[in-house]
C-alpha cells in the first residue's frame, strides 16, 4: 500500500464504527470502498473516512439512510468541482441548509433530554445519604 489507503480495521479504529456497520453502509451504497488490494481487502481513502463520519453524526439525530445518501449526493456534487448552473448550485445548497435545519432541532431536543436527565440523577443523588469517606 502507497499510505494513501486504510484496510476497514483502521478505518472502524478512526470512525469508531464496526467493521460490520462499515460493511452496511457499503452494501446500502453511502460508503463505497474507493480500491481493493490484490488480495481483495477493501482500502479506504481520507474521503471515504469523512463520508463515514458524516454517516456516524447523522445517525444518532434520527436521519434515515435515504436522507444521509441524499446528503452525501449534494455535499459531494457541490465539492466535486463540476460546474453547476446557478439554480442547480442553490437548489443543492437549500438541500444541505434543510438538513442543517433538521440538525439543530433535534440538537435542541436533544438538550431538552440531557437537562431532565440530569435533574432526574440529581434528584436521585440527593435521596441518597452521604457516602463515607474512601467509598465512591
Amino acid at each position: 500500500m502507497d499510505g494513501k489507503h486504510m484496510q476497514i480495521g483502521e478505518v472502524a479504529a478512526r470512525t469508531e464504527l464496526s467493521l460490520r456497520t462499515i460493511r452496511h453502509y457499503e452494501e446500502t451504497g453511502l460508503v463505497v470502498p474507493s480500491a481493493r488490494s490484490q488480495g481483495g481487502f477493501r482500502l479506504y481513502t481520507e474521503t471515504d473516512v469523512d463520508r463515514l463520519m458524516v454517516i456516524r453524526r447523522m445517525k444518532p439525530l434520527g436521519f434515515t439512510l435515504d436522507q444521509m445518501r441524499d446528503l452525501l449526493d449534494a455535499t459531494d456534487r457541490l465539492d466535486d468541482g463540476g460546474e453547476l448552473g446557478p439554480d442547480e448550485r442553490e437548489a443543492l445548497l437549500q438541500r444541505v441548509r434543510e438538513y442543517e435545519h433538521s440538525a439543530a432541532e433535534q440538537v435542541e431536543k436533544l438538550r431538552v433530554q440531557l437537562a431532565r436527565a440530569e435533574d432526574f440523577a440529581t434528584t436521585l443523588r440527593a435521596r441518597l445519604p452521604e457516602q463515607e469517606p474512601g467509598h465512591p
